[in-house]
C-alpha cells in the first residue's frame, strides 16, 4: 500500500471521529457524522489536490470493511429477533406501503419535471444499497453511475434529517424509527440511527435488507406497466 493511499485511510477515519465529536456536543441534522465527514473529506481532498482516481485504493479498503460491519448487525438483530419476530406482519406492511411511495414518487415527481426514464430510474431505486441499486439497472436499462449518485445522496440525507422528521410527526416509538429509516436510507441511515439505540438498528438492519429484495421485484414490473 502506497504512502499517499495509508494518508488517505487515515485522514478519512480521523475526520470521520472528529465528525462523531462534534455531533456529541451539537447533536443536529447539519452535524450528522456521515454529512460532515463527507463534505470535509472532499474539501481536504480538493485543496490537497487528490483525485478521486488516487483516493480509489483508500476507497475500496474501506469498503472492503464493510462486509464485517454488516454481518455485525446480526447480534442486534438476534439479541432483538423476538420483537421482530412479533411485529413481522404489520412492518412487512409498512415496508411495501414505504418501498412502493418511494419508488412511484420519484418517477412522479420527475414525470412532471419531463426528465428522461434514465432519471426516473435512478431516482427509483434511491432507497436500496448502491450494489442492489447497480443491478437493478443493468435489468431495467438505466444508468448505475446515475443511481450510485442517488442512493448516496439519499442515505446522507436521510440519516442527516429523517430522525428529525419521524419526531416532528410524533414517531418515538423505536421499531417504527427504525422501521423507517432502514426502508428509505439503507445502510447509511441504520448507521446513525444505530446511535439512538440497537433496537432500532436491528429494526433498521432488516428493513434495509427487505426493502433491496422488494424493490428488486417491483421496480421492474412497474417500468414496465409506465414505459
Amino acid at each position: 500500500m502506497s504512502g499517499l493511499s495509508l494518508f488517505n485511510i487515515l485522514l478519512t477515519i480521523l475526520v470521520y471521529i472528529g465528525a462523531k465529536v462534534l455531533y456529541k456536543h451539537f447533536p443536529n441534522p447539519f452535524t450528522t457524522p456521515v454529512l460532515t465527514s463527507t463534505i470535509a473529506i472532499i474539501f481536504i481532498l480538493r485543496m490537497s489536490d487528490i483525485s478521486f482516481v488516487q483516493y480509489t485504493p483508500a476507497k475500496e479498503f474501506l469498503t472492503y470493511l464493510l462486509g464485517p460491519a454488516t454481518v455485525s448487525l446480526a447480534i442486534p438483530m438476534y439479541k432483538y429477533h423476538h420483537v421482530i419476530k412479533e411485529k413481522a406482519s404489520q412492518a412487512l406492511l409498512g415496508l411495501m406501503i414505504g418501498s412502493l411511495a418511494t419508488i412511484v414518487s420519484a418517477i412522479l415527481i420527475l414525470k412532471l419535471f419531463s426528465l428522461s426514464p434514465i432519471i426516473q430510474s435512478a431516482a427509483a431505486v434511491k432507497a436500496v444499497t448502491t450494489p442492489v441499486a447497480i443491478e437493478i439497472m443493468t435489468i431495467i436499462g438505466g444508468d448505475p453511475s446515475l443511481a450510485a449518485i442517488f442512493v448516496i445522496a439519499a442515505g446522507i440525507f436521510g440519516a442527516a434529517f429523517g430522525p428529525v422528521c419521524l419526531s416532528l410527526c410524533k414517531i418515538d416509538d423505536p421499531f417504527s424509527r427504525g422501521l423507517g429509516i432502514g426502508t428509505v436510507s439503507h445502510g447509511i441511515g441504520t448507521s446513525q440511527v444505530m446511535v439512538e439505540g440497537q433496537l432500532q438498528g436491528a429494526v433498521s438492519s432488516v428493513a434495509m435488507g427487505a426493502t433491496a429484495i422488494f424493490t428488486s421485484i417491483i421496480l421492474p414490473i412497474i417500468f414496465k406497466l409506465i414505459n
